[in-house]
Formats: C-alpha cells, sequence, structure tokens
C-alpha cells in the first residue's frame, strides 16, 4: 500500500497555478511529483500540469526543484570517491548517432569512470541500447548494485534506466509522449537531469543535435535547451558544458543497430568516418577538460589519439562487453554481429557531388527497414539498415554506387529502394559544407 502524505496542498491550487503563470514553490512541485510516483494524481491531472508547464513556462529554480524531486523519487547510484572523476555524455538523439559506443571505452581509458544510462530508439533516431544489444548477449538491464560494480572495476558500463531509477521521469515521460507535451523545455531538462544526477557525476556533456535529422530543428531551440541544461546543472550543483553538433545529415556511414556498433568500434581502432571521430573526439575532449584530466584541448586530443593507437580503448570495450555478459570477440571478430541477408545497392544515375542527404528521411527509411521503432514495445531488428557510400562532398560517377541496403527481404528493400535513391541530390558544382561542430556553450 502507498504510504499516506499528510497534509497535502491541493493538486488544483498547483494546477491553477501553473496555468495562470505562476512560480510554484519548491515544496509544491516535491508533493506533486512524490504523490504521482506514488499513483495518487492521475494521469489525467499530470497531463494538465505538463500542458501547463508547455505553454507557460518554469523559472530555472522551479525546474531545479522538478528535476531534484525526479531524481529523488526512485533510488541513486552510489560511487565512491577516487582520482577518477565520473563522467557521461547525453544526445539529444540523431540518425546514425553511435558515439556513446566508443565515448565510454576512450575515457575510461584516458582515467574517467563512465556510469552511462541511455536509451532506447523510438521514431527515426536510433537508441544507443538497441545498438549495445546487437552484440550477442550484451545485458543492458542489469541492477543497480552490478552497474556499480562494474563501473568501479572497468571504469565503465552502458544500462537502461532501471525500474527505481527515477521512476518519475519514466512515467512522465510515458505521458508526455501521448499528450503533445515533449517539446517542453524545462521538462526535456528535468527528464534528461533527474537520470543523470542519478548516475552520481562530477561532469556531464550534452551533444544538442541541430537540423533536419534532430529533435532540434533551430539554433535558437537549440541554444535554448543548451542554457536550460546548464543552468539547472549548476543550480544542483552539477558541471554541465554543451556542444552544439550538426544534424542535417546522418553522423557516420553506418544507419541500424549492428552497423552503427561496427563502426563504433572501427573509431577504436583509427578506422571511423571524418565526422564520426570530429563529433566523439570534441564531446570527449570537453569532458576530460572540464574533469581535470587535461588542461587543454591540445593535450585531451593527444590522451585520446594514444588511448586508440596503444589499443586501451578497445580493451575497455572488450572488457565491458564481458563484464555485461556479451561475447568480446565482436571487437576483434565484428562478422559475429547480425547481418541481414539481403544487401540491395543503390547506383548513381549521373555523375557528379553530392549536394545533400537528409537525415530524417534515411533515419525514417531505416525505421520501415525494421531498425526503430514507432511504438515503445515494437520490437527491433538489429541487422538491418543502411550504408553509405558516398555522404555530402563526395563525388560519385554514374553507377557508381551511393548506398546499400540491408534488409530481412528483397520485397523490403525493394520497397525502400527508389526513396532511397530520391535522398541523394546530386549535381556539378562541390557543395560548401557547413561545420559540424557549431559551437561550445
Amino acid at each position: 500500500m502507498p504510504r499516506a502524505i499528510t497534509a497535502p496542498p491541493s493538486v488544483l491550487s498547483i494546477l491553477a497555478a501553473k496555468r495562470d503563470g505562476r512560480a510554484l514553490p519548491e515544496a509544491s512541485i516535491r508533493w506533486l511529483i512524490d504523490a504521482y510516483t506514488r499513483d495518487q494524481v492521475p494521469d489525467y491531472q499530470m497531463s494538465a500540469f505538463a500542458m501547463a508547464v508547455l505553454l507557460n513556462g518554469m523559472t530555472p529554480r522551479e525546474t531545479t526543484a522538478l528535476t531534484l524531486a525526479m531524481r529523488d523519487s526512485g533510488k541513486r547510484a552510489k560511487l565512491r570517491k577516487d582520482r577518477r572523476p565520473k563522467v557521461d555524455k547525453h544526445s539529444t538523439g540523431g540518425v546514425g548517432d553511435k558515439v556513446s559506443i566508443c565515448l565510454a571505452p576512450l575515457l575510461a581509458a584516458c582515467g574517467a569512470r563512465v556510469p552511462m544510462i541511455s536509451g532506447r530508439s523510438l521514431g527515426h533516431t536510433g537508441g544507443t541500447l538497441d545498438k549495445l544489444e546487437a552484440i550477442p548477449g550484451f545485458d543492458v538491464s542489469l541492477p543497480l548494485h552490478t552497474f556499480e560494480k562494474i563501473v568501479e572495476r572497468e571504469g565503465l558500463a552502458l544500462i537502461g534506466q532501471t525500474q527505481d531509477l527515477a521512476p518519475a521521469d519514466r512515467k512522465l515521460y510515458a505521458l508526455r509522449d501521448v499528450t503533445a507535451t515533449v517539446e517542453s523545455i524545462p521538462l526535456i531538462t528535468a527528464s534528461i537531469l533527474s537520470k543523470k544526477l542519478a548516475e552520481d557525476l562530477d561532469v556531464l556533456v550534452m551533444d544538442i543535435k541541430v537540423g533536419s535529422g534532430a529533435f532540434m530543428k533551430d539554433l535558437k531551440q537549440a541554444r535554448a535547451l543548451a542554457r536550460s541544461i546548464i543552468r539547472v546543472g549548476k543550480l544542483a550543483s552539477l558541471k554541465v558544458r554543451a556542444v552544439l553538433t550538426r544534424m542535417d545529415s546522418p553522423l557516420g556511414r553506418a544507419i541500424g543497430n549492428a552497423l552503427e556498433t561496427r563502426e563504433a568500434i572501427d573509431l577504436l581502432k583509427g578506422k571511423a568516418p571524418e565526422d564520426l571521430s570530429a563529433c566523439t573526439f570534441a564531446l570527449a575532449s570537453t569532458l576530460l577538460c572540464e574533469s581535470g584530466l587535461a588542461k587543454t584541448d591540445r593535450e585531451a586530443r593527444a590522451k585520446l589519439e594514444s588511448a586508440i593507437e596503444d589499443g586501451s580503448a578497445l580493451e575497455k570495450l572488450r572488457r565491458v562487453i564481458r563484464a555485461q555478459g556479451g561475447d568480446p570477440r565482436v571487437v576483434d571478430e565484428p562478422d559475429r554481429l547480425p547481418a541481414a541477408p539481403i544487401k540491395l545497392p543503390i547506383h548513381a544515375k549521373r555523375s557528379g557531388y553530392v549536394q545533400s542527404l537528409d537525415a530524417l528521411s534515411l533515419g525514417q527509411i531505416a525505421q520501415r527497414l525494421g531498425a526503430g521503432r514507432t511504438r515503445t514495445s515494437d520490437p527491433v531488428d538489429p541487422a538491418v539498415g543502411i550504408h553509405l557510400h558516398k555522404k555530402p562532398g563526395d563525388y560519385v560517377h554514374a553507377g557508381e554506387p551511393l548506398a546499400e541496403l540491408h534488409a530481412r527481404s528483397r520485397a523490403t528493400a525493394k520497397a525502400e529502394q527508389a526513396t532511397l535513391s530520391a535522398t541523394f541530390k546530386i549535381s556539378k558544382t562541390k557543395p560548401r559544407l557547413p561545420k559540424l561542430i557549431i559551437e561550445h556553450l
């Protein structure tokens, strides 16, 4: 039985205050989140609260109170204090974004601890957990105490949100998804930081994607989210930095769970596409500098390069795969990853330079192939996806392959062939490509 809450404020008074644009006291926010977590506030009233926040916003102190109340709705990781700082990265999501899989072992090899709690794919953007589960046996559903032990022993662990970690966020996120309130910056801020604060972090870096394939479509919106998270992080005693990165084209050349996992492993072997390396190094360098493991960006990048060259980052990945029940042989034998039975190439109809490659369209194609999900309950096929032979700025000859569809059946691949071909815009002039790293905040 849920415990009784003594002398509760009126839910209606809380809703009315937020409806009218008034700031709520911390005690009211804490009571509301606690009562909602214990099923003492119904979904319809919490939906009204979420809509009022979407329409009228929250002050930084209100957002901080909401964040901490959601963090405190469940258990928190407890990592012992030692010389290794505790760092993590969170991305707002994009197509081909497999950075977490290579970033975590890189940072661990450079002397950090990385207690990483990630999410699953929804819609056209991929999820780190689905990519990790492409590794045979890899368990992302570890209990919190096992997660803590692996982080202490190996320097990193990668799991999903547990049932007892920020349960208020899990309930509220599901509600926002069906009430058109996902876009609220205070609610996004509280959702992200409640989980990250529960990891017992010292430093967090946000990778805020901007562009057609991102949740944030324009720079103004992305900056507003970055500033909100940085501000609330500071009020909650967490050092947060943000890097705004472009997501008009996919990151790397692989889209799909096993394909992206293979590409992340390639980065740790020094063989990754230039844009994936640039994004990973920008985020990792920020964390090394902010956590005190490097004094300058140059020193941080030298440490990261060394961790790749001497194989220590790759060994960290092997060890965490083994620790979480997976087959570490995939690191050296990537053919052990799931592979689609059908590989259908898409050829260029004319010669020229690839001008653009819409990330949103490619993410939607991969989703229809089975690499993503429409609802959280949908299954995901780890083997299917798209491999890009050409990206914006590359020259292609007529008849040369542009991309390859990896599908479960020939009929499924054929159904996407024309759509994928039309995604490539080709002309005679070489395009001027915008910078991948937009700015640091």
